[in-house]
């Protein structure tokens, strides 16, 4: 492998594609590792790595802790419920403690879009963004790219719908930096007001017709309807957006038949996307859960320097 070097891994937006292959690359190597009776390697033993999770996370935060373990590393878990931060401590002072305690790597989920960055230029230990606001969710971006290389082998040239809530998916924008640096194309496609204001600058299309996005595209990778947003009167309604832009069987025969489908999690069936497309031939959504963590352990290991080897 090249060993690309990088310290911190806080977006896709700007990464190289050698970057973006190197860690594909090392994540295939770890995904027959996870394949092994015993699916660990001592690639990063000694190393202290810190999950800080100020947001709600399930998905993301197993799939860390796992690939954590994978790897050997030492972790240690934060949660801001029950946490000093209740008692008025900032979220500076609370990783600088953290830092204290010898960690050598900081896994940062916030709700505040910047917030890794800001740990970045303040800390000396490696920060890894797990998704911050609505910016980016890079290892989500990774894993997907790892999964349609799976699936299709070059990523170049393949057309890509991203379809739902865009203006509020930190996957969303990961997604589309790194499918756009590795040569794909992609088009957006949901409620105008459910559209980026900024997205023009992403260098992407736009089609409001599910069906022509459909007929256009290879990959589907759908996006949760946000139902927080609800409140703010952004659809209609559900049942609403479900007839307008949601993934059914019908729409899928009506553009020419299968698509290869994606979902980051969690999914709401019978809103975005249907049970018997979320299931159905075409999906790969639980592959991209194995494959995330195959991912992170990659991303842990060449920000800890890649100097072991993966034995």
């Amino acid at each position: 492998m090249n060993q690309v070097r990088f310290n911190h891994l806080l977006g896709l937006e700007g990464l190289s594609q050698e970057a973006i292959t190197e860690i594909l690359d090392s994540a295939e190597v770890f995904l027959e590792v996870l394949k092994r009776p015993i699916p660990s390697v001592p690639s990063l033993r000694g190393v202290t790595v810190a999950n800080l999770f100020f947001e709600p996370s399930t998905r993301t935060k197993i799939s860390f802790e796992l690939a954590e373990k994978r790897v050997s590393a030492d972790v240690a878990n934060f949660a801001a419920s029950g946490s000093s931060m209740t008692k008025g401590e900032t979220m500076l002072d609370t990783a600088r403690n953290i830092e204290a305690m010898k960690v050598d790597v900081v896994v940062i989920r916030h709700f505040a879009q910047g917030a890794p960055h800001f740990l970045a230029e303040r800390i000396n230990a490696s920060v890894i963004n797990a998704g911050d606001g609505s910016h980016e969710h890079p290892t989500q971006g990774l894993l997907d790219l790892l999964t349609l290389r799976h699936q299709v082998g070059q990523l170049d040239g393949l057309k890509v719908l991203i379809l739902g809530d865009i203006a509020h998916s930190r996957v969303a924008r990961s997604d589309i930096w790194g499918l756009k640096t590795m040569g794909a194309e992609v088009k957006l496609c949901g409620p105008a007001t459910l559209i980026p204001r900024d997205v023009d600058l992403m260098g992407v299309d736009v089609t409001f017709d599910i069906v022509e996005g459909l007929s256009w595209c290879d990959v589907v990778i759908v996006l949760r309807l946000q139902m927080e947003r609800q409140r703010e009167g952004l659809i209609p309604s559900m049942r609403e957006y479900l007839r307008t832009f949601g993934l059914t069987r019908l729409r899928l025969e009506q553009a020419g038949g299968e698509k290869i489908i994606m979902h980051p999690g969690p999914m709401n069936r019978g809103v975005e996307i249907d049970s018997d497309v979320a299931d159905g031939p075409g999906s790969v959504i639980l592959r991209q859960v194995t494959h995330g963590v195959a991912v992170r352990m990659a991303v842990l290991y060449l920000i800890s320097g890649g100097e072991r080897g993966i034995e």
